[in-house]
């Protein structure tokens, strides 16, 4: 009986090894106009992944035994990336706190969301799945690869993607902490002052451990460990990347200044709708932004923005990139992509850096994504034409070498029952009955409700 019961043990523990694997392809693309994003465009071109890699770009490559695609007539490019989303998580706000840098996203990646297949429809790849915007210091966020079809959450995460960590300014830490709950901040002024207490009480906490260690064996007790210092003081060492929620011109400016007294440099603005005004001083200290095409006037703060700002904050050399921060959006991104040629007159490689290697630079993982280059991960989206057309159509998305949508072969409805009886909420009323959702757009949905209703 033990012996039965020592076998039944090491075959779950083997399954378990085998669904954390994460799982590599080998596929040759054929005669594709490849837009390699930083070394051209590639005219009837092959690209080979082999190990989940991109082995290979060149014309005429052989390779026998593997899976061929023949792209003739249609556009290879990177696989999209979003660095603003929600997807692919069951939580997105611990908004009991206005510091709880101590929780991770990453505790509760859910791969069976149907939005993840709906992102691979329209050639988006990597996300970056966030926490929300309730806490001016939030939890810590995770980067994944949209593997659709694993069933283990750990296979979703990006192995090796560096930390991040949502911070938010204005409004939604105001309403949430000093008007929902009277506690500190009720104002910008005490936004700002959530931001140097922390980082001031990390530097504490460093000292003390600094202090500690390099005599543990005096006698003395250690300092009390504290996860949400553990994780200020790794912000504070360069380990972390704030990703900040923010909107106006003069809390952007004030982020930047507090950030500068502390020495932390690695910061990319989320949304940052007023960046056209300051997207000078963003370049000279480095700062990235991280944007909505032409999203604004949802709620106050977002009152005044233009759709010429994406152009401008790339033109004044800030790293720029093009979000979604909504389920549906995500499938869009090129074409979000494309509208930065009408307002700002973008080139064609400008405007698809925006969804390819810039998010990845502002993620820190663009030496594995973001382009078409030999060892970088065989993330690719094939489409039927230019990606910045608004006629173009994603045919086929590659993850790891592996085709994780395709839109001839796919079964209809694929991995999805329908109850034909089932109630389907609106959003408005997803909204309300699901309080975890980040809550940084909800005016937009109240105000199309209302249109509509009229």
């Amino acid at each position: 009986m033990k012996y039965k019961t020592y076998n039944i043990v090491i075959l779950a523990m083997l399954m378990i090894v085998s669904l954390s694997a994460q799982e590599m392809g080998d596929i040759l693309i054929k005669n594709g106009t490849v837009l390699t994003i930083t070394d051209g465009i590639k005219e009837n071109t092959d690209v080979l992944i082999k190990d989940g890699k991109i082995s290979k770009i060149g014309k005429n490559i052989s390779a026998s035994g593997i899976k061929t695609i023949d792209a003739t007539g249609q556009y290879v490019m990177p696989g999209i990336i979003d660095a603003h989303s929600h997807i692919a998580i069951d939580v997105v706000n611990e908004a009991t706190d206005p510091n709880t840098s101590s929780v991770f996203t990453g505790d509760a990646v859910n791969p069976f969301t149907i939005s993840i297949y709906r992102a691979l429809a329209g050639g988006t790849t990597t996300s970056h799945a966030m926490h929300g915007s309730a806490n001016a210091i939030g939890g810590q966020c995770e980067t994944i690869k949209h593997r659709w079809g694993v069933m283990d959450p750990e296979a979703m995460k990006m192995k090796g993607a560096p930390r991040t960590i949502k911070f938010a300014l204005g409004e939604n830490p105001m309403r949430v902490h000093g008007e929902g709950n009277s506690i500190i901040p009720r104002t910008r002024m005490g936004v700002e002052q959530i931001f140097r207490e922390a980082f001031s009480k990390a530097q504490v906490y460093m000292q003390e451990w600094d202090e500690y260690n390099r005599n543990p064996n005096s006698g003395k007790l250690p300092p009390k460990y504290d996860l949400k210092m553990e994780t200020m003081a790794d912000i504070l060492r360069g380990e972390i990347i704030v990703h900040c929620h923010s909107y106006r011109a003069d809390e952007i400016l004030m982020l930047v200044n507090v950030l500068r007294d502390f020495g932390v440099d690695k910061i990319c603005f989320q949304h940052v709708n007023e960046g056209f005004k300051v997207a000078p001083e963003l370049a000279e200290y480095g700062a990235m932004a991280s944007v909505f095409a032409d999203w604004w006037a949802y709620k106050f703060e977002v009152y005044y923005s233009t759709a010429y700002n994406a152009a401008i904050l790339t033109k004044n050399g800030v790293i720029t990139s093009i979000n979604s921060d909504d389920a549906g959006l995500i499938r869009h991104l090129y074409h979000e992509a494309a509208k930065t040629q009408r307002y700002g007159g973008l080139t064609d490689e400008e405007a698809l850096r925006l969804i390819t290697i810039n998010p990845a630079i502002q993620l820190g993982i663009d030496d594995r994504v973001g382009s078409i280059e030999e060892g970088k991960d065989g993330d690719i989206a094939i489409f039927s034409a230019h990606p910045l057309s608004i006629y173009a159509i994603a045919q086929q998305t590659i993850v790891d070498g592996i085709v994780r949508f395709d839109i001839n072969n796919d079964t209809d409805d694929m991995r999805l029952i329908i109850d034909p009886e089932e109630k389907i909420d609106t959003y408005i009323e997803h909204i309300h009955e699901h309080e975890e959702m980040d809550r940084c757009m909800q005016d937009v949905f109240q105000f199309f409700a209302h249109s509509h209703k009229h």
